[in-house]
């Protein structure tokens, strides 16, 4: 725990320093540390937790774009599906595709989006003591890919079919 620096420190020396404490400002630490980056790995052994480091890298970025443009793919071609006749069987997704498709596009990419960029954080770490959870996004993606080719599917029954 760091000092109280509003009392002298134990040694009567009065504490001198005028800015606060930056370990407090967890926001501009996020910020500042994703554009000044000086931690690109673990500093020691035990170092795991979320925090162990400041730079990702560029491949956690190009497979969280693919899971999000993927994600965008997936609404878009839902809500044609469901124009044209079909159900979403996700109870979640269902209200909010029966109506606007505007809150259910939001919706869909904020929840796709959070997750991606939890993961994307624990990238580094192992899941269940076992794999790694940057696996788990390469899994996401590929089940986006399969996802998207039986809509495509679906759709082109749809079209073809009077």
């Amino acid at each position: 725990m760091p000092p109280d620096r509003s009392q002298p420190a134990e040694s009567g020396i009065p504490d001198r320093r005028t800015r606060p404490d930056r370990r407090k400002q967890t926001l501009r630490a996020l910020f500042y540390g994703s554009r000044n980056p000086r931690r690109r790995g673990p500093r020691r052994a035990g170092d795991g937790g979320i925090a162990s480091v400041d730079w990702h890298q560029s491949r956690w970025l190009a497979v969280a774009l693919v899971i999000l443009l993927l994600s965008c793919a997936d609404a878009v071609l839902t809500l044609m599906l469901v124009s044209h006749g079909a159900e979403e069987i996700n109870p979640v997704m269902k209200p909010l595709v029966m109506g606007s498709g505007g809150g259910f596009a939001v919706t869909k990419l904020g929840l796709t989006g959070a997750g991606v960029i939890l993961l994307t954080l624990l990238a580094r770490l192992r899941a269940f003591g076992r794999f790694p959870v940057g696996l788990i996004l390469y899994m996401v993606a590929a089940g986006y890919g399969v996802l998207i080719a039986y809509e495509l599917s679906l759709l082109d029954r749809v079209l073809v079919e009077p």
